[in-house]
């Protein structure tokens, strides 16, 4: 199947590893250009070399105001267009209600939603018909996740204000969408299964309740936010789709 994405160009940050690194590689494997971020000079400049010619990276953290203007520049500079924007971040601390500081709590709104808001504003304005915005969020956006209580309160936010985009800019033909992982093998997620005294009992607990009895890939996520940004995803728009194996029960 064609996607569309021959020549296309996107940012995809927080794409030095993990889920935005897994979306990088597709869209690059297809066809597309990318523009790839993270928070460490070293990490982007690694991960963009690994991708080829048709990647740039760019070091800059989400939570900087100036972070959107650094990456829609970019791409326009490197390879002449912008096309989509999928914002993706490292997740905020673990921690129930009474272990999260303020600090934690600004930190992780700053990054996570202040700066993924910035971004899609950004990228609005800089878009025509065609243009796609996606989100990686989470599947804290239907059901609270134990042990991620700021994620439980960011995440669902974040989907509103998708929503909100999609409805917004749909009559000038740009998409807005949401990948919502569930347990994707991951840095991440094998830090989160770390934090107990027995990782392995934990992630056997966690795959007993997934439908198909295993965690994600990395590329499994990929493909599916790679198809979601593209052409071949045309009439799909402010919809959350998750990536987790059958673990949400809900329609």
């Amino acid at each position: 199947m064609d996607l569309g994405l021959k020549d296309r160009v996107y940012v995809v940050t927080g794409a030095t590893r993990g889920l935005g690194n897994a979306t990088a590689r597709q869209l690059v494997a297809d066809g597309a250009k990318v523009v790839v971020s993270g928070r460490d000079d070293k990490s982007v400049a690694e991960a963009a070399a690994e991708l080829g010619p048709n990647a740039v990276g760019v070091a800059v953290d989400n939570a900087d105001p100036d972070a959107a203007a650094m990456l829609i520049g970019a791409a326009r500079e490197h390879f002449g267009r912008f096309n989509g924007v999928l914002v993706s971040v490292g997740g905020p601390p673990a921690g129930f209600v009474a272990d999260n500081t303020d600090e934690q709590w600004q930190t992780a709104f700053e990054s996570v939603f202040l700066g993924a808001v910035r971004l899609a504003r950004a990228a609005a304005a800089e878009m025509e018909a065609g243009g796609v915005i996606g989100f990686v969020l989470s599947g804290s956006v239907y059901e609270p996740i134990p042990g991620l209580t700021i994620s439980n309160g960011l995440r669902p936010g974040l989907a509103g204000f998708a929503k909100s985009l999609s409805d917004e800019l749909g009559p000038r033909g740009i998409r807005v969408v949401g990948v919502l992982p569930g347990r994707i093998d991951t840095d991440r997620v094998r830090q989160l299964d770390a934090l107990s005294a027995d990782p392995e009992a934990t992630r056997a607990a966690s795959e007993s309740r997934i439908p198909l009895r295993r965690y994600g890939a990395p590329e499994e996520f990929g493909r599916v936010a790679a198809f979601l940004m593209s052409p071949a995803a045309s009439y799909l728009t402010g919809v959350m789709v998750p990536v987790d194996g059958g673990a949400r029960h809900g329609f």
